[in-house]
């Protein structure tokens, strides 16, 4: 369910989230669930080598009306 035209996030969740994980589905999952709330991109996605794994970074950001 789209939210986006709600003044504020669902859940009282904050206005800027910088979402990180492993660089694997659940991470893309939990992207796509902020963007199905209502979230933008905010940014470039990072990525990092932690010595085992890629480790990713996404800031999304609620819109203001």
């Amino acid at each position: 369910m789209n939210t986006a035209s709600a003044s504020s996030p669902p859940n009282n969740l904050p206005r800027y989230r910088l979402i990180t994980g492993p660089d694997d589905a659940s991470f893309c999952h939990r992207i796509s669930e902020a963007l199905d709330m209502g979230y933008q991109l905010y940014g470039s996605p990072s990525a990092t080598f932690n010595g085992q794994s890629v480790i990713v970074a996404q800031a999304v950001l609620w819109p203001s009306l």
